[in-house]
């Protein structure tokens, strides 16, 4: 019964930690979907080789969070298993197995519907970031919701195609701001990343650039190839922006007069 019990205690500590690195990430930039990916894979030793995976390794901060969960996670599942063997080895009796038995399968339905339910999971992200603000130096800040990371806006990393149409052309030329979509840097290789780039700057093959703005409007930019009907869908995405800044004008109107 001992080990059974020690089981669900180590499968609970388990969950708390993966929970908590992937807070951490979170505080590192990173999305929460891909921080709990990456905290989960960390500490099953799943090793899956991504571009998100590289990313962690190349930031000194998510690295040695990385790093001390695989740690973490080897030392926990050796102990689980150990626990569990013990669990229908070490009893004498077939009750006292069934009791141990018990105790898991109970204990595994409870730490579900913890880990399902949103009240527990707010009141646990909300202990953890007040945690990791006043015991660690982490740089605190949730870039999904500075960014506004919802209602269809996003960041993207994509390439510069030598036949596409931002290729060779300045940001003043591309005037990409008309059409709601801003520029937060460009990854040169050879030169290396240049933040918040002024309307001088020319896009070169292969560059990197990362971009915010709506899902369709980056869709539609990197699917455009030097022709006409690039202006034309510049000249769409343009009038969608104008409508919207409109809409948004009304609706601080009308809560003006409310």
């Amino acid at each position: 019964m001992i080990a059974a019990v020690s089981l669900f205690l180590i499968i609970t500590f388990s969950v708390l930690i993966t929970k908590i690195c992937t807070i951490a990430l979170v505080h590192t930039g990173l999305s929460e979907e891909s921080a709990k990916f990456q905290s989960r894979s960390a500490y099953t030793g799943a090793g899956l080789s991504t571009s998100e995976t590289e990313n962690i390794m190349n930031h000194p901060v998510r690295r040695k969070i990385i790093y001390n969960l695989m740690l973490i996670g080897n030392a926990g599942i050796v102990t689980a298993m150990s626990s569990l063997i013990l669990t229908f080895v070490l009893p004498e009796s077939n009750a006292s197995r069934l009791y141990g038995l018990l105790i898991i399968v109970g204990g595994m339905l409870l730490l579900w519907f913890g880990i399902r339910s949103s009240w527990v999971n707010r009141g646990l992200s909300r202990i953890i970031n007040r945690m990791l603000k006043k015991y660690t130096d982490l740089d605190i800040h949730d870039y999904a919701a500075v960014l506004h990371l919802k209602d269809d806006f996003k960041v993207i990393e994509a390439n510069v195609d030598s036949d596409g149409w931002m290729c060779n052309r300045t940001l003043q030329e591309l005037n990409l701001r008309e059409e709601g979509i801003t520029i937060l840097g460009v990854h040169r290789k050879g030169s290396g990343y240049f933040g918040s780039p002024s309307g001088t700057f020319m896009m070169l093959p292969n560059d990197v650039v990362t971009i915010y703005g709506k899902s369709d409007g980056i869709q539609s930019l990197y699917n455009r190839k030097k022709d006409y009907y690039a202006q034309l869908e510049h000249d769409k995405f343009v009038e969608k922006e104008e409508e919207r800044i409109v809409s948004d004008k009304e609706k601080l109107k009308t809560q003006a007069d409310e």
